[in-house]
């Protein structure tokens, strides 16, 4: 039988037998990606003072994916149409886009009851489109 390890905030490790404890169910995951989705949306609006116009959140195994289109300002969408404009602002989104995962993590991980073990994020300013990718240290869903 497969067991799960759990680690808490301080870094202190059990095993878990009984593996759909905490395992999300579809009603549950739908929820929770709904709220997410709100919350995101509510984070960027204060941070930024721009929404993003799409944001899709994938709760799925072990990985949570938020996808976000339309974020940039209008200044931004003049400047991305130049090849030394698109550099800067792909500079400046990938700096918001460490400080949201560096600022949401930490509420990523107690929402879900788990810790987050390997990230990444990308950001293509030209296409106005962002995602962060986040695996988490057990399954997260049945």
């Amino acid at each position: 039988m497969a067991s799960i390890h759990k680690v808490d905030f301080q870094g202190n490790c059990s095993n878990d037998n009984n593996s759909d404890i905490n395992k999300l169910n579809e009603r549950e995951r739908k929820k929770i990606q709904h709220e997410l989705k709100i919350y995101m949306e509510k984070y960027f609006k204060q941070k930024l003072g721009k929404s993003v116009d799409y944001t899709k959140i994938v709760l799925w195994d072990d990985m949570l994916i938020i996808q976000g289109e339309g974020f940039l300002t209008e200044p931004e969408k003049y400047i991305v149409k130049t090849t030394a404009g698109k550099d800067v602002v792909n500079d400046a989104r990938m700096h918001v886009a460490r400080q949201h995962a560096i600022d949401n993590i930490p509420y990523f991980q107690t929402l879900l009851s788990a810790k987050v073990i390997h990230q990444t994020y990308m950001v293509d300013a030209e296409k106005d489109f962002w995602m962060h990718v986040m695996v988490f240290n057990r399954i997260l869903t049945q």
